[in-house]
């Protein structure tokens, strides 16, 4: 992850005064395929396991975020389902609020490439499959 002088992205999220912190145990369901895309979640505490159509996993640790492609496409609709893995602490801001956030803070966006970029470093040096 890119340090800035902002914090984390999910540090940046936290600070929006209409973000929402809530809590998921162990196995439960943090939104299913096909859903409205409404929201952007980023990790606070725990493991969430992002699963794609094919069955793949990706796994979401502690100051990441997740869904943001979801909500930037135009259909609206979640493409992956996610599940808690672990008890797990998110921040949630709602779609709207996000791109506002990335409109204030574009250097967001670069943290989010860089997230990208070495989620996909990982995967081509262990040989996972990457979505």
């Amino acid at each position: 992850m890119v340090a800035t002088t902002l914090g984390t992205p999910v540090e940046l999220m936290s600070a929006q005064v209409d973000s929402e912190t809530i809590s998921f145990p162990a196995g439960a369901a943090i939104f299913r395929r096909g859903q409205s895309a409404n929201a952007i979640f980023g990790v606070r505490r725990g493991i969430v396991e992002v699963i794609n159509q094919s069955g793949d996993k990706l796994c979401v640790r502690p100051g990441e975020l997740f869904s943001y492609e979801d909500i930037v496409w135009k259909d609206g609709v979640f493409r992956n389902e996610a599940i808690a893995s672990t008890p797990v602490e998110l921040v949630r801001l709602d779609r709207l609020r996000f791109l506002n956030l990335l409109h204030n803070h574009p250097t967001l966006a670069v943290q989010l490439i860089a997230q990208q970029h070495e989620r996909l470093r990982e995967q081509r040096a262990s040989g996972t499959v990457a979505y």
